[in-house]
């Protein structure tokens, strides 16, 4: 079997503990985004997600359009080990290995056991669309760029609640994305949105 030729190449991202792999094909679908956060986690959909687990300081897998983001814990410097997770991801794209061979089922919303604190659901409300529009349009990009996602979840009362993941999960500089950037674009845009909130996956 012919190698198709591939490139790989590394970027830092906002978050300390990730780092996003770039390759010069499509991985998955535009728009679509999956995050494993252990091996068992991506056994039966992400061949690739459950050899990068192998590596004993890998701790999350986030995987998008052209890139993989890769979450390490602190037991080891970037520096002794982004070459070798380049040249991995490299070759297993190179032999035309699988990235995902099925979506995972949506997560579930953590179901809290205290009754006091049911999980909120959201009707959906007028607003949603063009929220969901002012995301995709301006928010999105950028975020990718950085080897996250976010998601719109829920507009209530004036607060839009997101999910971010990926690098942007955890991320220190994600709170002032989250209120500098993404809070004043839809408050500039519809006056009806008071404050964003992330909602903690």
């Amino acid at each position: 079997m012919s190698q198709i030729p591939i490139t790989v190449y590394v970027e830092m991202t906002p978050n300390p503990n990730t780092m996003k792999f770039v390759a010069n094909k499509y991985l998955l679908i535009s728009g679509d985004s999956v995050e494993f956060t252990s091996q068992a986690e991506a056994k039966g959909y992400s061949p690739i997600a459950e050899e990068l687990f192998n590596f004993p300081f890998v701790k999350g897998v986030f995987l998008a359009a052209n890139f993989i983001t890769v979450a390490k814990n602190d037991s080891i410097s970037w520096d002794f080990v982004t070459m070798e997770l380049r040249e991995f991801i490299k070759d297993w794209l190179a032999e035309g290995k699988d990235v995902l061979v099925m979506m995972p089922p949506p997560k579930a919303p953590a179901v809290s056991t205290d009754e006091s604190t049911p999980t909120k659901t959201y009707a959906p409300s007028e607003y949603d669309d063009a929220i969901r529009d002012l995301l995709d349009e301006y928010v999105r990009p950028a975020v990718e760029n950085d080897g996250g996602a976010i998601d719109f979840v829920g507009f209530d009362e004036g607060i839009v609640t997101v999910a971010l993941r990926g690098s942007c999960s955890g991320c220190p500089s994600s709170t002032a994305t989250l209120k500098g950037g993404i809070e004043n674009l839809l408050k500039s845009h519809l006056p009806e949105v008071k404050e964003v909130v992330a909602e903690s996956l």
